[in-house]
């Protein structure tokens, strides 16, 4: 069990650290290119965040524990909605704008059913996982246009000036920071996986199970600490934008490309983790809805949502 938690430990360093290395070099070289910073935190950033699910997931379904591939995902969905956001809303309530209303949470809770309804029959097939693919594209057409018109686009893209400021460095750096980055993700999500189904074995429980809590944990902690920071500075839109941006990109992304590179079956990921992942996405509306916020005692419901799913989880494997 000690391997395989050293295996949990370096995997989690070598995902960080090769997320990092891959916002900064692919942001830099973006902005060579002439794209806007705004954009780039749009897409390349908010793909590059996400690089440290991409390569467990990939890692999993090529090892052969599609379980691990899709559990991830959904643990990670779950995570940053109840957890991620509960702790937020705590520490500072989260005020939220109308368009994330409007527009991101009925995206999202579209996003979550469809990934539902093509893991209702046990598996995401080349043609379903090209469907998600089309849809990330999409999704990011759409919300680039709709901020382009917004008045407020002024304001978000000073923001994201903070997660990827102009440089001056020497573009070979920006290249080799991108090729690190590659090679770390690689690694990490290599580990990651061993480990995790190590633990699994030594403890006696399905990897499923391990999938949905630690190496969701895991692989959801950039996010953690983002929305902690931005919660601290008073970023409530980045806070908030965080989680939904990343849970779109964990499904039509992380699940998207995978499952055209390797088709994905369930195995022992449940219908009731699904249907849990997809309660924590639709019940944000009545939340936000209320108050036009998620105060503490929202963000209180959703920490109790995600320790009750955790229990249960336990009593699943006892």
């Amino acid at each position: 069990m000690t391997q395989s938690v050293l295996f949990i430990f370096v995997g989690f360093l070598l995902l960080y650290a090769g997320g990092e290395a891959l916002v900064r070099g692919a942001g830099g070289l973006a902005l060579r290119l002439g794209l806007s910073t705004f954009m780039v935190g749009m897409t390349v950033v908010a793909f590059a965040t996400s690089s440290p699910e991409l390569a467990v997931s990939l890692q999993a379904a090529v090892a052969g524990v599609d379980d691990v591939a899709i559990g991830n995902v959904v643990g990670s969905n779950i995570c940053n909605v109840a957890l991620v956001l509960g702790l937020c809303a705590l520490i500072r309530p989260q005020e939220v704008q109308m368009r994330i209303l409007r527009m991101d949470v009925p995206w999202l809770i579209f996003a979550t059913a469809l990934l539902v309804a093509l893991l209702d029959d046990g598996r995401i097939s080349r043609p379903a996982g090209a469907v998600l693919v089309i849809g990330l594209g999409v999704f990011i057409y759409w919300n680039i246009q709709m901020a382009r018109r917004e008045r407020e686009a002024d304001r978000v893209r000073e923001e994201f000036e903070h997660v990827v400021p102009e440089t001056h460095r020497p573009a070979w750096v920006d290249w080799m920071l991108v090729a690190a980055g590659f090679a770390a993700l690689v690694g990490g999500g290599s580990a990651f996986v061993r480990g995790g189904v190590g633990l699994a074995e030594a403890m006696g429980v399905s990897a499923a199970l391990v999938s949905l809590t630690v190496v969701a944990l895991g692989t959801s902690l950039p996010e953690l600490a983002t929305s902690l920071v931005a919660t601290a500075r008073g970023d409530d839109d980045i806070a908030v934008g965080n989680i939904i941006g990343s849970n779109f990109f964990n499904i039509f992304a992380i699940l998207g490309i995978t499952a055209v590179i390797h088709p994905l079956t369930r195995g022992d990921i449940t219908l009731v983790d699904l249907y849990v992942m997809l309660a924590f996405t639709v019940i944000l509306l009545p939340l936000i809805f209320v108050r036009r916020r998620i105060g503490r005692p929202e963000g209180l419901v959703l920490l109790g949502g995600y320790f009750a799913y955790l229990w249960w989880l336990a009593a699943q494997a006892a």
